[in-house]
């Protein structure tokens, strides 16, 4: 049995930077939605870190389903 370790380094690559990807728009998503928050108890509006937040979970979730098709497919 041999290992392609280059091939296995691949993956390992690409699994860390799309993991790190998704957290890090998940996260954005949070904060807008925090902002948002903030500053509808302040009296004001945030509508554009709203739109921000549903627009960080909405590629989250296509990166998501994104992932379920490559492995059904």
């Amino acid at each position: 049995m041999k290992i392609d370790w280059a091939a296995l380094g691949s993956v390992f690559g690409v699994s860390l930077s799309a993991t790190v990807l998704l957290v890090a728009l998940f996260t954005l998503g949070l904060i807008g939605l925090s902002r948002h928050e903030a500053a509808t108890e302040q009296g004001g509006t945030a509508t554009l870190a709203r739109t921000g937040a549903y627009a960080a979970f909405a590629l989250c979730a296509a990166a998501v389903a994104y992932g379920i098709y490559l492995i059904v497919v």
